[in-house]
């Protein structure tokens, strides 16, 4: 990490001549600009910057839609401010000579919050968390697929036929995950660079599927960690001429998976048995009206199907991964592992998802249902994840507990992305269609 001193000194002596101001979108992804270091050490420390505020109104495209409150063509599109956290300010490796710090959000009066965007969502959660005398600690586990394809090559091919980067089953393989360490290898140490604590790297169930772990942390700094990752893994496997994909359900095999660790902390310790079992009821209690926060996309919810290691059934238990939830670890890293969203998910509105979950049990003392054994997948009276994002999207307007914990405004936005999400879908004309009914209808 680097102080702005440390930046000043790097830009004097020309180790330093870019730096990039990022937020963080609806969909995940950073978005922001690059700017001339000395022009950022002489305006944007002192001032932020600004970006239009379409920025958190667009579809993945990045096409303008109709249905927001904050943004649209009436208001004219207009900026909000990005102020610089400079706790975030840190070197990025894979680019030479370049820094980037993740801003917050305001509207121009440089005072309020802009309600909507992702990372002050989960501030606000972790603030109220914050006032009943509790820390939260997470940890995300991204899975990816890699191709040898690079990006360009992927794109003319339609992101059909690509080669991955093993052909076989690579799942805990030395041998299968060897082939392609020296890409694996390069993300790890770039980000040890970039400031973020890698632990491992193995191979997965998916052809060229791998997982890369990194040290728990805080909450709002891990999920920081988290899009500066995903990121620059992606920017670093372009550099290497290939390519790799977050999506959760990239093909009919296993999915890509992002399981949520989570613990809670009371004055540096971990809660007690009492409160961790609250936790994890309000985690439960939640679960099927916040899913739009876990699976946020029409591929999300490819993932569950039974026998996938993706779960269906809203249970919990101790180290079964049929559960949606599964308690691991013992003593002071004993935590409740969330196995429902996928590599897809916005880490801050997950995380926010699961503290306003937490805090919803613990406020209200709700009792832990029994540990559920055996095979989750079989349990016909549980109550079942959302198997599409249109039942999220039902389930997400009508809860009460969304509108307490995150606000309408909050609710109607991530409504209409839900939305804009299903009509373009409806309105597309599939390969699985066309080879149909082409010729046989």
């Amino acid at each position: 990490m680097l102080t702005i001193e440390q930046l000043r000194v790097a830009v004097d002596e020309g180790q330093i001549d870019t730096v990039v101001v990022a937020v963080t979108d609806m969909q995940g992804r950073l978005q922001g600009k690059r700017f001339y270091a000395p022009h950022f050490l002489a305006e944007v420390v002192a001032h932020g910057t600004e970006g239009c505020n379409y920025l958190l109104a667009v579809d993945v495209d990045m096409n303008t839609v109709d249905g927001y409150a904050m943004s649209s063509w009436a208001s004219g599109y207009g900026d909000f401010a990005m102020i610089p956290d400079f706790s975030t300010l840190r070197r990025i490796p894979w680019q030479p000579g370049t820094a980037l710090v993740l801003a917050d959000l305001r509207w121009l009066d440089g005072e309020s919050p802009v309600a909507a965007s992702p990372r002050q969502i989960l501030q606000a959660q972790l603030a109220g968390l914050a006032e009943a005398g509790y820390t939260a600690y997470t940890g995300t586990e991204l899975e990816f697929v890699a191709y040898r394809d690079s990006y360009e090559e992927a794109y003319a091919k339609g992101y059909r036929g690509l080669t991955p980067a093993n052909v076989f089953n690579a799942d805990y393989s030395l041998l299968q995950t060897a082939r392609i360490e020296p890409l694996l290898r390069r993300i790890r140490n770039d980000m040890a660079g970039a400031g973020l604590v890698p632990e491992s790297a193995k191979g997965e169930c998916n052809l060229g599927q791998h997982e890369i772990a990194f040290r728990y942390d805080e909450a709002l700094r891990n999920a920081d960690g988290h899009v500066l990752y995903k990121n620059g893994a992606k920017e670093i496997a372009s550099l290497e001429g290939v390519s790799i994909t977050f999506m959760a359900k990239p093909n009919a095999r296993e999915g890509n998976s992002c399981h949520i660790h989570f613990s809670l902390r009371a004055g540096g310790q971990r809660v007690d048995e009492k409160i961790f079992h609250h936790a994890m009821a309000g985690l439960l209690a939640t679960m099927r009206e916040f899913t739009l926060m876990y699976a946020p996309n029409i591929n999300s919810y490819k993932r569950y199907q039974a026998g996938s290691f993706a779960p269906t059934a809203v249970r919990w238990g101790n180290d079964n991964r049929t559960c949606a939830l599964r308690v691991v670890g013992h003593g002071a890293s004993l935590r409740v592992e969330n196995r429902v969203p996928g590599a897809d998910v916005n880490p801050y509105l997950a995380i926010a998802a699961m503290t306003a979950g937490a805090l919803h049990g613990i406020r209200n003392e709700l009792p832990l249902e029994d540990i559920y054994t055996g095979n989750a997948y079989q349990d016909d009276t549980a109550p079942r994840v959302p198997s599409t994002l249109r039942e999220a999207l039902t389930l997400w307007e009508a809860s009460d507990l969304a509108r307490a914990a995150f606000g309408e405004d909050v609710v109607a936005h991530y409504a209409n992305n839900a939305r804009v999400e299903l009509a373009a879908f409806e309105a597309a004309v599939t390969d699985w269609e066309l080879q149909r009914g082409f010729e046989r209808l």
